[in-house]
């Protein structure tokens, strides 16, 4: 991977680098599903994140390191989440991501990860969605209508026949913004809804996007969510009552120690016991949906895996492209 012209340096990726290099959402969802066989195949080396907690509430910093021999891909990202950003006109996830290379250890890139994090999540959603949901699936809701709202809506329309999509937000103008950029964005009809139940029921694919809570505020019942439908809990458990949940027929996550690290730490305190990991369904080890009529659902963490899938993608563009600013060790 190391440019042996740059041996002494490190590219570093700005922001608007990282978006300039032009890395499509096709591209990361097959990286990202590629890192996901390797993990079934027990071929990832990625240790639960280690995190921090400044303030108060649930702020939270995380450390997610990540080896993927087969991507020869290695690295850390450094990643914070502070809900009350907003306030302050900041966004919610902000952080940086070093490459390092495999053969050296040497750092090679420092990025930024807000773009990445907001496209590798959704990209696993897409990947969870190719095994669980109905392949026909057309109509999206979506509750939660900020950066994740955007990029999962992106990540389903490259693998879904979507038509519609029914947004929900607590802030009606936030849900306005996006229903026009959406709908101009990708051709969709998408409808601005007034309650969160409009947003699950009648809907093939469901994504709830809010901020990840420690204490779900558990706005969606049981009774909501259709027969046959899926759902990805971005935000964790935090929209979902455990009796909805427990409707699910099959109910996965992205990775089963990560998610029992997170139960020790206070979070998915009642959850249904859990069916796979998505490196199980990519690599056919249990079997995905099998029956046009299942609940299917997964609560994606978010993977240092999934990080690490895309910045090589992203670094060798770059350098192939001549974005970013070269820096001495």
């Amino acid at each position: 991977m190391m440019n042996q012209k740059h041996t002494n340096q490190l590219l570093y990726l700005s922001r608007a680098d990282v978006e300039a290099v032009g890395l499509t959402m096709a591209e990361i969802i097959e990286a990202v599903e590629s890192a996901f066989e390797e993990k079934g195949h027990g071929r990832v080396e990625m240790p639960p994140k280690p995190g921090v907690h400044p303030g108060e509430g649930d702020n939270f910093i995380h450390a997610m390191p990540a080896y993927i021999p087969a991507l020869r891909s290695a690295g850390v990202k450094w990643v914070s989440g502070f809900p009350e950003n907003y306030r302050r006109g900041l966004p919610y996830i902000t952080g940086l991501l070093i490459l390092n290379d495999v053969e050296t250890g040497l750092p090679i890139s420092v990025m930024d990860c807000i773009w990445i994090t907001a496209m590798r999540t959704a990209a696993a959603t897409a990947v969870g969605a190719r095994y669980l949901a109905r392949s026909d699936s057309s109509v999206l809701g979506v509750l939660g209508c900020g950066v994740q709202g955007r990029t999962n809506a992106e990540a389903l329309n490259v693998l879904f026949p979507l038509t519609r999509v029914m947004a929900y937000d607590v802030d009606r103008d936030a849900a306005r913004a996006y229903a026009e950029e959406l709908g101009e964005r990708f051709d969709l009809d998408v409808t601005v809804v007034d309650t969160p139940k409009e947003a699950v029921s009648g809907c093939d694919l469901v994504v709830t996007a809010g901020p990840i809570l420690k204490k779900p505020h558990r706005t969606i019942r049981a009774g909501w969510l259709d027969e046959g439908a899926f759902a990805s809990l971005v935000d964790f458990d935090s929209y979902w009552h455990p009796d909805a949940m427990k409707e699910a027929d099959k109910f996965c996550t992205d990775d089963t120690p990560q998610l029992r690290h997170y139960q020790e730490v206070g979070y998915f305190q009642d959850i249904p016991p859990l069916y796979a990991d998505l490196g199980e369904l990519a690599i056919g080890q249990k079997p995905g949906r099998e029956t046009p009529v299942e609940r299917t659902m997964t609560a994606n963490l978010g993977l240092a895996m999934d990080d690490m899938a895309t910045a090589p993608l992203l670094y060798e563009k770059a350098v192939e492209k001549g974005v970013g600013t070269w820096l001495p060790l």
